[in-house]
């Protein structure tokens, strides 16, 4: 029976991977290299890696596991997670099975995009959805903001420190008279008009073009999607979601069920960030080493 299985091989499962390999934890950790972030070249704001590309920081991760002999890893898709008297059974897309006495969920979370045609084809090239990843890079450019009015609010006035030249495409939805008077006091302009397509070359922003008629020249911007879970193996055990849309858990991701942890995203998606997730990651890990430890588990004798 490994000690624990940690579901998603992003920031915070690779630092829940690590923590718990250096405390002599037989673990075994699953990714099916889908991570949110692949799309983009660099991934920044995580100091001493600022900058990074995400497959790099994945590859650095891996080699740091080789030192450590109780870590497993698979590539591989977790589909069903049963729950035993005293731990789980985990199942996966290829047809491994085993127990383990924990589990950490860090399977992160997935967008769901406003309906704007061709916006894939811009994100994570010119388009992004982080100004503290994401916004010294576009800083003083002309920028364009894309989603649902309720929350691109808070998105815009923060976007301003980068640049004062935004532009915010509601995509057909008008505003109320409170949100044009909140849009107005921060001298923001706002087009209601849908988008009929983006323009642009390899991925790097041009024109919007709006259904009105209006083309408008921007270099490259935010949209501001709604982000869910990844999975739903956690709601399938029971967990349920906050208000926020996260796995209800304390502080360092203990949830009501007996041995199931989350880390990151799948604990808290606000705010989204690589080095909040690995940070999350990390105090997850050391929690199950603690509940473990108080149930008369040691770590692994076994050495290189």
């Amino acid at each position: 029976m490994k000690d624990c299985t940690i579901v998603g091989g992003g920031p915070s499962g690779l630092s829940a991977t690590l923590v718990l390999g250096r405390a002599r934890r037989n673990v075994i950790l699953v990714d099916n290299n889908e991570a949110r972030n692949k799309v983009t070249s660099a991934a920044n704001g995580f100091v001493t890696r600022d900058g990074i590309k995400p497959a790099e920081f994945r590859e650095q991760a891996h080699k740091e596991f080789s030192e450590y002999p109780t870590i497993e890893t698979m590539e591989d898709k977790v589909v069903k997670i049963e729950k035993l008297k005293e731990g789980f059974i985990i199942k996966t897309q290829l047809g491994k099975e085993w127990t383990t006495r924990k589990v950490i969920l860090a399977t992160g979370v997935k967008e769901k995009f406003p309906n704007i045609p061709n916006l894939r084809d811009f994100y994570g090239k010119s388009i992004y959805n982080c100004p503290y990843c994401d916004g010294w890079e576009l800083r003083d450019k002309p920028l364009a903001l894309f989603g649902i009015v309720n929350y691109t609010f808070h998105t815009a006035e923060i976007l301003r420190n980068w640049s004062q030249d935004l532009i915010v495409f509601t995509n057909g939805q008008e505003l109320t008279k409170s949100q044009a008077q909140r849009m107005k006091k921060s001298k923001l302009r706002v087009e209601t008009s849908p988008v009929l397509l983006l323009t642009g070359k390899d991925g790097i922003l041009q024109k919007v073009e709006l259904e009105n008629g209006l083309v408008i020249d921007r270099v490259g911007g935010f949209v501001t999607p709604e982000l869910v879970q990844a999975t739903e193996l956690g709601t399938k055990l029971g967990l349920k979601l906050n208000d926020k849309g996260g796995h209800h858990s304390d502080e360092v991701g203990n949830t009501k069920i007996d041995g199931l942890f989350v880390a990151g995203e799948a604990s808290n998606i606000y705010p989204s960030q690589l080095i909040i997730a690995a940070a999350s990651g990390a105090e997850t890990a050391m929690a199950v080493n603690v509940e473990l430890t108080h149930e008369g588990v040691l770590g692994s004798q076994k050495h290189i």
